[in-house]
């Protein structure tokens, strides 16, 4: 009877492996790192938030990432974009909001990404906004207000 027990047993956690195995390996590799952030803002930066570009209702052609460092007392953004390939206009911008006139912004023909850009904590009254682009598209958003 123990015997019996046991191989239940074995047979169950091979059947758990398996299935996971099956399950990662039918995941595409690609999905779990296309347009994450890559570090560019530098050590100690935290991705606190982040705004996808969208190309179409379904597919994210680039995505606007905002980190943090208490260290610094900075904002950074910069723009990922999904699947690096030519050339293609890209750009990020952070700026504070209501009265925002002094935007740190990146914009050129980029591969893979547009940025950092670095901006001080928004004085008292005032939030953050950030915005990005890729080729024709166009994605912004506001917040983080102290």
């Amino acid at each position: 009877m123990k015997s019996i027990r046991h191989k239940a047993a074995t047979a169950g956690a091979l059947a758990v492996l398996a299935l996971g195995g099956t399950l990662a390996a039918t995941a595409p590799a690609s999905a779990a790192t296309a347009g994450a952030y890559n570090g560019a803002c530098g050590k100690g930066y935290e991705v606190f938030t982040s705004t996808p570009i969208n190309s179409s209702q379904t597919n994210v052609a680039a995505t606007t990432y905002v980190a943090y460092s208490s260290a610094d007392k900075q904002w950074c953004a910069v723009t990922v974009r999904n699947k690096p390939g030519a050339r293609v206009f890209m750009e990020v911008t952070l700026d504070t909001w209501p009265s925002g006139n002094h935007p740190t912004s990146d914009a050129g023909s980029y591969t893979t990404y547009a940025g950092p850009v670095y901006k001080n904590l928004p004085e008292p009254g005032q939030c953050m906004t950030w915005s990005g682009s890729i080729d024709i598209y166009y994605n912004s958003d506001q917040g983080l207000c102290p």
